[in-house]
Formats: C-alpha cells, sequence, structure tokens
C-alpha cells in the first residue's frame, strides 16, 4: 500500500556541468514537481520514485562548487542539507575532473550525513585515461563510489539500489571521516568545539566539529544564525576570533586559506591512492595551464592581461570599423543635403534620423568586439578560472567570484 510505504529523502547535489540534471531527469523521469525555493526565483525541482517497497523522495540541489555562504545557490544547497536533514545525501562528480569536483565532496563529507558519491560521465574518464578504483576511493571518501553515464542511463538502477542500501545501514563503504587539517588547525577546531558543545540547542542542530570549521573560516551565514539562535554566541565567537587571529599569526595566512589547502592536499592524497592517470598529454596540458590561470601569485596578473587584451581588441581594433561608419554617415547626409531641398523634412531625416542612427551605430563595433571577446572567454572556460581567482578578492567585500565577471 502506497500509503504504508516508508519515505527517503535524498538531495542531489554536485557542480555545474557535471550531469546532475541528466542524473536527476533518469532518476525521477516525468515524475517531477517544479517550484521555487523559499522567498527566492531559484528553480527546486523534485522527483518520487517507488523502488524496493520505499517512497523515495529526490530534490535536485542547485549546482555549486563549494559550501561556502556566498551565492545564493551555495545556501540553499547548504541549507537544505543541514536543516531539512535529508536521510541519504548523493555528489554528482564529473569522473573527468576528479580534483575540481571533489572539492565539494570534501564539504560534503565535513557535514556528517550519509553520503554516495556518482562518478559521471566514466566513459569519458575512461578515454582521458583516467582509471579509477572504486572500491578504494569510497573507502577514502566514507561512502559507496557509482560509475554512471547519465546520458545512457548506466548505473541508475544501482544508485537507487545504493540509496536504499545505506539508508538501511548495509552499506560496507558508508561511514563518516574526518578530513584531517594537521596538528595546529585542529588544536583549534576542538577549542571553538569546546565551546560549541556548551550549547545543548547547537549540538543537537549541527554537526560541531563542521560548525568550528565554518566559525574559522569567518563564514557570515553560521555567524548570523549563531547570533539569532544561540545564548552562547559571545563566547563561542571570543573562541573563534581567538583562534583564527592565533592561526594568522602562525600561518601568516588566512584561516580559510589554510583550511582550503588543507582540503585539496586531502583531495590530493586520494587521488594518489585511488587514481591512476595513464592519461594522455592533452589532459596533462590543460592541467598544466589550469595551474597557471588558477596560481594564486599569477591568476591576477592573467587575469589583467586578458582584460587589456579585451579591452585593446575593443577599442583598437573597432577604431576602424568606427571611422568607416562615420564616413559612411557623413557621405549619406551629404548627399541628402545636396539633394533635398531645405526644410523641415530635410532636417529630421539628415540631423534628426540620420545624425540619431549614427550616433549610436558608431558604438556597434565596439559593443560586438566587447561581447565577441566575452563569449570567447567563455567557450574556453576562463570565466569559470577568472571568477576562481577573484572569489577571495571579492570575499573581502562580501560577494562572490562571479560578482567581478
Amino acid at each position: 500500500d502506497k500509503n504504508e510505504m516508508k519515505e527517503i529523502v535524498v538531495a542531489i547535489g554536485g557542480n555545474p556541468n557535471s550531469g546532475k540534471t541528466t542524473i536527476f531527469n533518469e532518476l525521477t523521469g516525468s515524475r517531477q514537481k517544479v517550484g521555487n525555493w523559499g522567498g527566492v526565483t531559484v528553480e527546486k525541482k523534485e522527483g518520487v520514485v517507488d523502488y524496493g517497497g520505499y517512497s523515495i523522495v529526490f530534490v535536485d540541489l542547485p549546482g555549486t562548487y563549494s559550501l561556502s555562504a556566498y551565492s545564493m545557490e551555495e545556501i540553499i544547497a547548504r541549507n537544505f542539507i543541514v536543516y531539512e536533514t535529508p536521510d541519504v545525501v548523493i555528489d554528482i562528480i564529473d569522473a573527468g575532473n576528479l580534483e575540481r569536483n571533489l572539492y565539494l565532496a570534501v564539504q560534503m563529507i565535513e557535514m556528517g550525513q550519509k553520503n554516495i558519491f556518482v562518478l559521471n560521465m566514466a566513459d569519458m574518464a575512461g578515454k582521458k585515461g583516467i582509471d579509477i578504483d572504486r572500491e578504494k576511493l569510497g573507502s577514502l571518501l566514507g561512502g559507496p563510489v557509482i560509475f554512471t553515464v547519465g546520458n545512457r542511463g548506466v548505473g541508475i538502477s544501482e544508485i537507487l539500489e545504493t540509496v536504499i542500501h545505506v539508508y538501511e545501514d548495509k552499506d560496507q563503504q558508508s561511514r563518516h571521516i574526518h578530513v584531517a587539517y594537521g596538528n595546529e588547525l585542529e588544536e583549534e577546531i576542538k577549542k571553538i568545539q569546546n565551546t560549541v558543545r556548551k550549547d545543548a540547542g547547537l549540538s543537537a542542530q549541527y554537526s560541531t566539529r563542521w560548525l568550528s570549521v565554518k566559525l574559522l573560516e569567518n563564514d557570515p551565514d553560521m555567524k548570523e544564525k549563531l547570533n539569532k539562535e544561540s545564548g552562547h554566541f559571545a563566547s563561542i565567537m571570543k573562541q573563534a576570533d581567538k583562534s583564527r587571529k592565533h592561526l594568522s599569526m602562525v600561518f601568516n595566512d588566512a584561516p580559510e586559506d589554510l583550511i582550503a589547502d588543507q582540503r585539496y592536499g586531502f583531495i590530493s592524497g586520494l587521488l594518489q591512492e585511488s587514481v591512476d592517470f595513464k592519461g594522455n598529454v592533452g589532459v596533462d596540458f590543460s592541467q598544466k595551464i589550469d595551474k597557471v590561470l588558477t596560481n594564486k601569485y599569477l591568476g591576477i596578473p592573467v587575469l589583467m592581461f586578458f582584460l587589456w587584451v579585451m579591452f585593446q581588441v575593443t577599442f583598437k581594433v573597432g577604431a576602424f570599423p568606427m571611422n568607416w561608419i562615420e564616413i559612411g554617415v557623413d557621405f549619406i547626409s551629404r548627399g541628402l543635403m545636396f539633394i533635398l531641398p531645405g526644410g523641415f523634412f530635410r532636417s529630421l531625416l539628415i540631423d534628426g534620423i540620420i545624425g540619431g542612427v549614427g550616433g549610436v551605430a558608431v558604438f556597434l563595433p565596439n559593443i560586438l568586439l566587447l561581447f565577441l571577446m566575452i563569449s570567447l572567454f567563455e567557450d574556453t572556460g576562463y570565466m569559470a578560472r577568472a571568477a576562481f581567482v577573484t572569489d577571495r578578492v571579492m570575499h573581502l567585500i562580501g560577494l562572490h567570484g562571479k560578482s567581478f565577471i
């Protein structure tokens, strides 16, 4: 009986372009409900599947690169996992871009819920020479790993089976793991954790370790929530600020950057142990370019150079067609002046229509060239790297890297 079916709520997260929506559509078919997330215009999709005696509710979270709180999508995805506490969280990962995609996976692990890691586009990864040991990767991530090819429906039934296994605590690999941040950071996390634990309400609502890491990262959204929710806010923030100052002094770097570095270190270790890059040269070459474009020190100068090139092309190259349009408009105006008798109609046509349209048309080459350059940056994937590079600077004024673009 459908009414007696037990419900499993499953959140589906992942990076943009990881094939998340394709997997969601394959799982739920036409049984989807589309609305908006409360109070915002970001689309919310849900789908229900009856499988193995359960009614499985899939919720498609917005695509995000991380679970910080600098964009609406990140806040929605994070809040759903923290406050709606889904039974299982699935992270859709582009198998051909493991390092970048696993950053979100690491943040999901830290939140402490049951996770399943779906490596989508596994066929493409194979062609790139990426050989993944799924058992090893699963044991290191603390959750089962599934290979899928979303657009061909490969691996979809395995996702449904695994959701039930994980929900029933029957999966061998499903366990909670900690990302180790190194002694100095761990010390400070523990200090904040001990202060957080004094508030029973917070300990019940959040993973205290996750919350401590967020406070160490100076997460504005969490600080605001704690201010409203906790009577211990002042003492918690006092410890968090003390820890942040201590780490900044020891490492001469912002704690959020130290944490990000440790996460990437964890990912690097994961990949070394569970992935064999037999790779072709193309993949290695694009990764080398990536390292330069997103480098901590070179990223901004490279971005400035590309912006300089963009404006040079826009105004220097655009100057030629601008000139031609000006000459053309002038030629037409003079011709009409010569042909038409003086009076209102001639003035309207030459000064009003041709003068007005010509004045705007002169800037058309600049606008077209500017958009051509922007679309070139978009298509080559440089726009995403530029957002990543400017992210740290934009965070200083409370904005996301994408705001710069």
